[in-house]
């Protein structure tokens, strides 16, 4: 199993969500956030009281995956939130040892 987590600009958020969605893909979390990094578009960049320094608004996806399906996911999501400009984001993958159930005690993809 593969845990892919994708930071992606907010205004791409309901189109890649909806992209995944009818591709099959239904479970995900999904969280606000702000973030620095090289990347980051220059126009988008801004300063708050609470985060003094110049950091951009994005929109962080968590979805775990079989093996097979990870190459398909990252494709959907990198295709779908790209706009050819600083600051479109990063995408990650990881390997899953171990998912459980806490209600129903399934675990690996059962627990998906």
């Amino acid at each position: 199993m593969k845990e892919i987590k994708a930071m992606i600009r907010p205004e791409k958020f309901e189109e890649v969500y909806s992209t995944l969605r009818s591709e099959g893909y239904c479970c995900m979390t999904v969280y606000h956030g702000e973030g620095t990094g090289r990347r980051g578009d220059p126009e988008k960049l801004n300063a708050t009281l609470e985060f003094p320094f110049l950091h951009s608004k994005i929109v962080k996806i968590e979805i775990l995956v079989t093996d097979e399906q990870q190459d398909d996911v990252i494709n959907i999501i990198q295709q779908t939130a790209c706009t050819h400009h600083k600051g479109d984001g990063i995408i990650y993958s990881s390997d899953i040892d171990k998912a459980i159930s806490i209600r129903t005690g399934e675990e690996g993809v059962a627990a998906l």
